[in-house]
């Protein structure tokens, strides 16, 4: 996500600010991969699968890396292979000093890859230039690094996003999205996979696969961008694919959501087939409908919801058990007028009652600024207060920060004041 996408709540815009932040990589690509190439499941060790289960006792403390337009990281395009390491490893030291125990890190930014992939290019975000091998595996390193230091690593995959632009000419000439035109639409000055075509949807999963069997993952994580955020006055050009496949749907609305749907279950299943301790978590909008249009919403008026928008039924994936956690992006302050954070945790709470699925709340720290114009969060107590909330709900089982610049500089101290009032010891995870 990038600094100039936004959150629309309430009729104004809220931004996610930056978003949307090795030679073990090497060797675990050569001994698993044919595993994917033969379309045979690789079974997590029983190592792996105790390491999972006894994560989900522990509490989450995660900060997510965002690499597209070098929000995070790298901190730019084309530092030397020894630069870009050195500020990976950098803020995975970071993680471990805030006593955090999970590290997301943004490996598919934009159709490319942060590891040799078989399928994409590398990504520009590593030399400036999409498709040049950065002399070093980013991801392999991140993995071997992070469980060094007793963190987790989950793997953030971004399905359908293409590019920031809209001129297939300057991705590389190889790139599936030029030698496959059709499977993409232009949209909003960006460039997205038709997620309405069922070879699409296979394609990017096979893409995220790739690392998945590569690498002995924490996690595989996606944001909340399935069918773009809408630009007034655009339509999403998916006419052709709505024709073919969507006919037998009462609306076009109701095909698109079927489609994500489709995405995640089918992901959901071939996750668990290949490596099934690494978990899949999902980070959406945090406002699924607002109850004045559903009465199984929330308490909320925003002027996005990501059932409606977004094609996301971010509630029934729960309800199926179709993810592992969640982690709802409730980027506003206690008392906000038409978003409250203390409306929209006890919703998520209550959806996630009675299922397997783990409950994580996404923290805006990037808001956090001495300099905001909004009170509280000029306030370095009021992430604090966002934790104190969600600990009288047990079905939080904790909180990740957007983004890793704002945990590493914590700008007015917010930062500081989590980690002293909530955090006195580190949480690991279990050892490897």
């Amino acid at each position: 996500m990038t600094s100039t996408e936004r959150r629309a709540i309430g009729g104004r815009a809220i931004g996610r600010r930056g978003m949307l932040a090795g030679a073990a990589g090497v060797l675990a690509a050569v001994a698993t991969a044919p595993a994917l190439a033969s379309g045979k499941p690789r079974a997590g060790t029983a190592g792996e699968e105790e390491r999972a289960r006894a994560a989900d006792k522990a509490a989450f403390r995660g900060m997510w890396v965002a690499s597209v337009e070098n929000v995070d990281w790298p901190s730019r395009s084309g530092l030397s292979a020894r630069e870009q390491r050195a500020e990976l490893l950098d803020l995975l030291d970071t993680a471990v000093d805030r006593r955090l125990n999970a590290v997301i890190l943004q490996v598919r930014p934009t159709a490319d890859a942060m590891w040799p992939s078989a399928r994409e290019p590398w990504s520009q975000w590593l030399t400036g230039e999409q498709g040049v091998d950065p002399g070093w595996d980013p991801l392999g390193t991140a993995v071997a690094e992070a469980h060094a230091r007793g963190l987790e690593l989950h793997a953030w995959f971004n399905p359908y996003r293409v590019a920031n632009h809209t001129d297939r000419s300057l991705l590389v000439p190889e790139h599936p999205a030029r030698r496959n035109r059709d499977w993409t639409v232009p949209y909003g000055g960006k460039l997205y996979y038709n997620p309405g075509l069922p070879e699409v949807r296979r394609f990017v999963q096979d893409a995220m696969l790739d690392a998945v069997a590569r690498y002995p993952l924490d996690g595989v994580h996606w944001d909340d961008y399935f069918y773009p955020y809408p630009v007034e006055g655009r339509d999403f050009d998916d006419d052709d694919a709505y024709e073919q496949y969507g006919r037998a749907f009462a609306t076009r609305a109701a095909w698109r959501r079927n489609n994500t749907d489709t995405l995640v279950r089918e992901m959901s299943e071939r996750l668990r087939a290949l490596r099934p301790a690494t978990r899949f978590g999902i980070s959406p909008f945090a406002v699924w409908r607002n109850s004045d249009r559903d009465p199984l919403g929330s308490p909320t008026q925003a002027g996005v919801g990501t059932y409606d928008d977004l094609y996301a039924d971010t509630r029934k994936w729960v309800r199926e058990g179709w993810i592992d956690y969640i982690v709802p992006q409730a980027y506003w302050q206690i008392g906000h007028p038409t978003a409250d954070y203390a409306a929209i945790v006890p919703w998520w709470a209550k959806t996630v009652a009675g299922t397997r699925v783990q409950l994580y709340v996404g923290e805006a720290l990037y808001r956090c600024d001495a300099q905001s114009s909004t009170a509280a969060w000029r306030d370095p107590r009021e992430l604090s207060r966002h934790l104190r909330f969600a600990a009288g709900y047990p079905e939080v089982r904790g909180h990740a920060y957007f983004s890793a610049k704002q945990v590493d500089a914590d700008p007015n101290g917010a930062m500081a004041r989590v980690v002293a009032d909530h955090y006195p010891t580190a949480v690991a995870v279990p050892p490897r």
